[in-house]
């Protein structure tokens, strides 16, 4: 009887260590193969009760890593040319996630068509106090206030560098590198000329990030007179290096610039010396919808995410009817489904870029994604995305 007694709590034991085990692979398996109901169920409701800055680097050192790689082959449906490059896809990661290039191969294993890291700053800086980002669960949305935190030029180069080298040549998804300017940069256009020098062999494209709202005065580089300074300069710089180091500029917009802003803006890329090559539309916002839920909402720096999505929408088709579709767009805000992608498609965006859905569903959102846009692109008749690109933009507008 004694005897027994001493055996049944060992078996528990023993059983606990086994179930733990079993759960402990079971997770892990879930986790790398991007099984989305785990994540939704389990995973990802775990990792919101984390803080949020650091569940955000734990997940860059996870994607780092190589933890996380769903299964899911690209169709033909959504091979993309854009920037004179060719894209498995048309869905990339947004600048914002890998702001310091650490994990741009596990970004490409997880599927992603390109990925833009940064931004990236010339100098190093530690961005703005903590806590600096925040969940908006009841919105699935953030807002953020980083300020341009970065690790500089000189460590982002060296890191990158190792790592395309590493790399096969086939498997490489389009690198983009978002630049930014320091904080007390006495000189900012000359920040953003430095980093067209400095990546212009490493980077496929490159973007001129003047509205991040988190950077006191960055935004009102966005004015004409400024904007026609900084891009011309940016231009002049990329036409001194090498023939085979001059990569396609993109500027990326803020969204709560007016029509009349917008305007101003396409009239300065008209100009020869300013022609950037594309744009990417939209950053965060500033603006807080009255149908935010969350405590948060109050929180200042840039929002993003669904309550979004509406705003950046309609302005990928004001700015891709004002430059008559003759300027590639890359559309960012709130793209959380395949139908949110087709929108920013149809509304004139050439590809599209994720970031808080991202956040808030992990890894499987990208393939979700791709056969989601994949199956609508053939139920509305188009045999391609391109052939897609600005058929809805009037809609839109709306």
């Amino acid at each position: 009887m004694s005897a027994c007694r001493v055996r049944t709590p060992h078996k528990i034991r023993s059983l606990i260590k086994v179930t733990g085990l079993g759960a402990a692979v079971f997770s892990a398996y879930s986790v790398y193969r991007g099984d989305e109901k785990f994540y939704n169920g389990v995973f990802m409701p775990f990792v919101r009760l984390i803080p949020p800055e650091t569940a955000h680097d734990l997940a860059v050192l996870g994607v780092k890593w190589k933890l996380f790689r769903p299964k899911y082959q690209d169709p033909e449906r959504l091979r993309t040319n854009l920037l004179g490059l060719s894209f498995s896809n048309p869905v990339g990661i947004a600048a914002g996630f890998d702001k310091h290039g650490e994990a741009v191969p596990g970004l490409e294993l997880i599927g992603f068509g390109f990925v833009e890291i940064g931004s990236v700053t010339p100098e190093p800086q530690p961005g703005n106090p903590r806590p600096r980002i925040f969940r908006l669960n009841e919105d699935k949305a953030i807002v953020n206030r980083y300020g341009f935190n970065s690790e500089g030029h000189d460590v982002v180069y060296d890191r990158l560098r190792e790592s395309r080298e590493k790399q096969e040549t086939g498997k490489k998804a389009a690198l983009g590198i978002n630049l930014g300017k320091n904080k007390l940069s006495q000189d900012a256009i000359q920040d953003y000329v430095q980093g067209v020098k400095r990546f212009g062999a490493l980077a496929d494209y490159l973007v001129i990030n003047v509205s991040s709202p988190n950077t006191v005065g960055l935004r009102a580089m966005q004015s004409k007179g400024t904007l026609q300074t900084l891009l011309t300069e940016v231009l002049k710089a990329r036409s001194t290096l090498p023939e085979n180091e001059r990569r396609p500029i993109l500027l990326k917009l803020a969204p709560d610039l007016s029509d009349e802003d917008l305007k101003e803006i396409v009239d300065v890329i008209r100009i020869k010396a300013c022609a950037v090559d594309g744009l990417i539309v939209s950053n965060t916002t500033i603006d807080r919808p009255t149908t935010l839920k969350s405590n948060n909402a109050g929180q200042l720096g840039g929002l993003s995410g669904p309550p979004l999505k509406q705003r950046s929408t309609a302005m990928v088709a004001k700015v891709y009817k004002m430059t008559q579709g003759k300027v590639p767009i890359i559309g960012v805000g709130g793209i959380f489904t395949g139908e949110d992608a087709f929108e920013k498609i149809e509304a004139g965006a050439s590809a599209v870029q994720l970031y808080t859905s991202f956040i808030f569903h992990g890894p499987p959102v990208v393939p979700k994604i791709k056969r989601e846009l994949d199956a609508l692109l053939e139920q509305h008749g188009y045999s391609s995305v391109q052939d897609a690109v600005g058929k809805g933009a009037d809609k839109y507008l709306s």
